[in-house]
């Protein structure tokens, strides 16, 4: 059964074992975090560029490019989600190099599955505690005492609003795709009808009025982003 500190996570695995790489994602997917899988180093970073994550499971040793090199990259384009590597070696060095390059954890092969999903909590929750209150224009949003405001105006957000305000701002400035929106409020069984159009409507009808500026912005792309709009878009 997921819990509550799990539920609505999404994480991206980068390993090249797809026995391992499919038990993996079984076991988070019984514990209530969503997984994208990449085989190989180049796509890790290339699904890591794009998406949003809550957390990267990486191993040390890919095809293509190594998990350290992948980890660097990230790190040097200002990409912050935490990183767990998984690796075979044991040595203080390989760990310590790891760490150099950015990871935040390490967890040696063989391991407990168990362990794995005790770690990505700790990782999440971390992250979660850095940026509690977020803000765009005149818009601030309290997430550890669950208070949004617009200026003077307190709104009044439904669950669904708060999940959806969490995955944009997360992601902000960038945009968010519509399949990311989905996964992130419903996992892998998202709703068959428009549920996503009338949370995010009702969203907006809340944040934005008519004379304030627009902040929770439909990009060309389809998706949606929570940034201060530009004049002229």
């Amino acid at each position: 059964m997921a819990t509550n500190e799990t539920e609505n996570l999404l994480a991206l695995l980068v390993e090249d074992d797809l026995d391992l790489a499919g038990t993996i994602a079984d076991v988070l997917k019984i514990h209530g975090i969503s997984c994208d899988h990449a085989y190989n180093g180049e796509a890790g970073l290339e699904f890591a560029r794009q998406g949003y994550f809550d957390v990267i499971i990486l191993d040390l040793t890919l095809p293509k490019m190594d998990g350290l090199t992948v980890c660097e990259t990230l790190r040097r384009e200002g990409i912050d989600r935490p990183v767990l590597m998984l690796t075979a070696r044991d040595e203080l060095s390989d760990k310590l190099a790891g760490f150099e390059a950015g990871t935040d954890d390490y967890l040696v092969k063989p391991f407990a599955f168990e362990e794995l999903v005790v770690r990505l909590r700790a990782l999440s929750g971390r992250r979660s505690a850095k940026a509690k209150i977020f803000e765009v224009a005149d818009l601030q949003v309290d997430f550890a005492r669950n208070i949004a405001k617009r200026g003077d105006r307190v709104l009044r957000l439904s669950p669904t609003a708060w999940k959806i305000l969490g995955i944009l701002s997360k992601h902000s400035p960038a945009s968010v795709s519509r399949e990311q929106l989905e996964r992130g409020l419903w996992g892998d069984e998202p709703p068959e009808s428009n549920s996503l159009n009338v949370h995010l409507y009702k969203l907006r009808q809340q944040i934005q009025r008519a004379a304030e500026t627009e902040v929770i912005c439909r990009d060309a792309n389809g998706g949606y982003s929570l940034r201060e709009k530009i004049d002229g878009e």
